[in-house]
C-alpha cells in the first residue's frame, strides 16, 4: 500500500506540471491558489466528516448557523441573530435575508431542519451525531433505527417560518453556541442528495453548498478545486477565486511541489526538512488545541484488560516522542488534555488546573521507573516478560511523524517481550478501519472543534461515534452526563476532571504528546489565518 500511496502522489504532482512551453507559476494565475492540507479525505460530507483534513474543505464550501473568526469569537453567519431563553432550553437563530443555495436556489431554515435530523439519523451514521445533537429534545427516538420504532422528525427542531431556525434542549447546554457553529451542523441540500445518493459529495453537479465555494472539479487522489460561490451572502468579501486542493499523501511530494513554486501552503512537510526550516520565516510552528495518543481496541483481547493497556502506555517514553522523534514540535503528554485550554476561571488553563489537582498522570522525567511498572502489569495480566501475548499490528498512515512514531512503538513494546507489526495505510483507510474496529492498536488523535475539554473526553464516551476503541464505562459516562447537564460552569469543569482520572486510571487511551501545528507558506500569501483548532481561513487572503 506504500508503493501505491506513493504512486497516487507521483501521479498527483505530475498533475500539478505543465510543458516548458506552457509553464506558469502559480503567481501568475491572478486570484488562485493552490495549498495541501492533507491527502484524499475519507469523505467531506459535512455530516460524516471527522477529520481535519476534510473539515478544512467543508468550512470553505459550507457555512452553518454560526461561526469562528479569526479571534476564534463566535459570530454571525447564516443567523445574524439568535437568543437562548432565560430557562437555557430554546434556542432560537433568526436567518439574514436573500440566503441562497449555490445552484442560485433559495435557502431556508428547513434546509437545517432536514440537515441536523440527518446528523441524528442512525441510517447516516455520523460520527458526531451523539456527542452533537444527544442534548436536543428527542435525539434518543430520532437516532433509534426506525425498525425500532425510530422516527428522525421527533428531534427537536423546528422551521417555524422560512428565517427561523429553533432549538429545543432537554437540558441547558453552556456551549451550545459553539456547537451551532461546528462544521457537521452546516446545511445540506435534501433535492441534491436524494438526486445522488451517497456520491453526492463527490461530484460537482451535486455537491450544493452555501458557503463561499461551490466545487468545480473532483479528482480522487489528485485534486479538488472550488470556485467563488456568487450566491455566497459575503461574495463580495471573498478575495480568492479559486482555491485548489492538491490531495498528495507523500510529504516530500508536497514539499517538492512548494519548492517548485507549484503550491502556496503545505501542511505535510518532510520530518527531515525541519531541522534546516527552523528559523525560515516561511515556515511556521503555532500551538494546536489537541493530543496525539494511541487507541486501544477494547473489543479484542487482550487489549480488553486495563492492565495490558497501561502496560503498553507506561512503556511509552513521552519526552523521547516529543523532543527527538518529533524534533520538538510537540510537546510530551502529561495527561489527556493537553495546553491551551479554559477551565472554569476566564484565562485558566485546564492542564494547570489538572496537575495542581491530581498532578501528572505520566512523568517525563522517570521512564525506566514507567518501564519497570509496565513489566509488572503485564505479568500481573499473565503475560510475564511478553510470554504469551499474541502479535498485533498497530494502524498508521505515512504522514508527518506517523511512521517514526510506529517505529519507536514497536521498539519500545519490544522491551516488554511484544511483537508489533505496523500496518501502513492510505489516510482514507486509516480513518475508515479505525471507525469500523479493524485493527489492534491505532495512532490516532483529536484536535478539538471548540474550546471545552468536553470536546475531546465525551469521545470515549459510550456510544460516541468517534470512540474508535468502543472503550465504555458507566462510571465515566455518568460523570459526563452531569458535567454536560449543569449550569454550573465551575461543576462542568469539576466532573470533567473527574472524568478524565477515569480514563487515565483506565488506559482508555495512551496519551503521547500534545500537538503544534507546522507548515510552509509563501511569504506573499497574506491575509489567511489559521486557528487553534487546525483549520486555515483561505477566503479572505490575497497574493501580493
Amino acid at each position: 500500500m506504500k508503493k501505491l500511496a506513493l504512486l497516487v502522489s507521483a501521479l498527483a504532482l505530475a498533475g500539478l506540471f505543465v510543458s516548458c512551453n506552457e509553464k506558469k507559476t502559480v503567481a501568475d494565475e491572478g486570484s488562485v491558489i493552490h495549498v495541501q492540507v492533507g491527502p484524499s479525505p475519507e469523505t467531506i460530507d459535512p455530516a460524516l466528516n471527522s477529520t481535519v483534513d476534510g473539515a478544512n474543505m467543508i468550512i470553505h464550501a459550507f457555512e452553518g448557523l454560526l461561526k469562528f473568526d479569526r479571534d476564534n469569537n463566535i459570530v454571525a453567519a447564516c443567523a445574524d441573530k439568535w437568543e437562548a431563553s432565560s430557562d437555557g432550553l430554546t434556542w432560537t437563530f433568526h436567518l439574514r435575508d436573500g440566503l441562497k443555495w449555490s445552484d442560485g436556489s433559495d435557502l431556508t431554515a428547513a434546509d437545517f431542519v432536514y440537515a441536523w435530523q440527518r446528523v441524528a439519523d442512525p441510517a447516516t451514521a455520523a460520527p458526531y451525531g451523539y456527542d452533537l445533537l444527544n442534548v436536543v429534545e428527542g435525539f434518543d427516538v430520532a437516532s433509534t433505527p426506525a425498525e425500532n420504532g425510530g422516527d428522525v422528525t421527533k428531534l427537536g427542531v423546528s422551521a417555524p417560518d422560512a428565517k427561523t431556525f429553533v432549538v429545543k434542549l432537554t437540558t441547558p447546554c453552556i456551549y451550545f453556541d459553539k456547537i451551532a457553529a461546528f462544521a457537521v451542523l452546516v446545511p445540506v441540500q435534501a433535492a441534491a442528495i436524494a438526486k445522488a445518493g451517497d456520491a453526492w459529495s463527490t461530484s460537482p453537479a451535486s455537491y450544493v453548498c452555501n458557503g463561499p465555494y461551490y466545487m468545480s472539479e473532483f479528482t480522487d487522489g489528485a485534486q479538488i478545486v472550488f470556485k467563488k460561490n456568487p450566491y455566497y451572502w459575503d461574495a463580495a468579501n471573498i478575495t480568492f477565486d479559486t482555491i485548489v486542493w492538491h490531495l498528495i499523501e507523500d510529504p516530500n511530494t508536497s514539499y517538492t511541489a512548494y519548492n517548485q513554486n507549484e503550491v502556496q501552503l503545505i501542511k505535510d512537510v518532510p520530518t527531515e526538512e525541519i531541522p534546516a526550516l527552523t528559523g525560515n520565516s516561511e515556515f511556521y510552528v503555532e500551538p494546536l488545541m489537541g493530543t496525539y495518543y494511541v487507541t486501544f481496541n477494547t473489543q479484542k483481547e487482550p487489549f480488553n484488560d486495563p492492565r495490558v493497556r497501561e502496560a503498553l502506555s507506561l512503556a511509552i517514553d513521552r519526552k523521547h516522542v516529543a523532543t527527538t522523534i518529533m524534533q520538538g514540535t510537540y510537546s510530551p503528554a502529561t495527561n489527556f488534555v493537553g495546553l491551551g485550554v479554559s477551565d472554569a476561571e476566564p484565562g485558566s488553563s485546564y492542564a494547570e488546573v489538572t496537575t495542581k489537582t491530581y498532578g501528572d498522570h505520566f512523568s517525563t522525567e522517570n521512564y525506566d521507573k514507567d518501564l519497570a511498572r509496565a513489566k509488572e502489569l503485564l505479568a500481573e495480566a499473565g503475560y510475564p516478560n511478553g510470554t504469551g501475548f499474541p502479535t498485533f499490528e498497530y494502524l498508521t498512515n505515512d504522514a508527518s511523524y506517523h511512521k517514526a512514531v510506529a517505529e519507536y512503538l514497536q521498539a519500545a513494546w519490544a522491551e516488554l517481550g511484544l511483537t508489533m507489526n505496523v500496518n501502513i495505510q492510505e489516510w482514507k483507510t486509516v480513518s475508515a478501519d479505525r471507525r469500523a474496529g479493524n485493527f489492534d492498536v491505532a495512532r490516532n488523535g483529536w484536535v478539538y472543534d471548540w474550546d471545552d475539554p468536553s470536546n475531546m473526553i465525551n469521545l470515549l464516551e459510550t456510544g460516541n461515534g468517534n470512540n474508535d476503541g468502543k472503550y465504555s464505562s458507566e462510571e465515566f459516562d455518568n460523570l459526563v452526563r452531569l458535567a454536560r447537564t449543569t449550569t454550573d460552569v465551575k461543576e462542568h469543569y469539576n466532573y470533567l476532571h473527574q472524568a478524565e482520572q477515569v480514563l487515565l486510571k483506565d488506559a482508555a487511551m495512551a496519551p503521547v504528546a500534545y500537538y503544534n501545528e507546522f507548515w510552509l507558506q509563501k511569504s506573499n500569501l497574506k491575509g489567511t489565518w489559521h486557528s487553534p483548532y487546525g483549520y486555515w481561513y483561505l477566503m479572505y487572503g490575497k497574493l501580493e
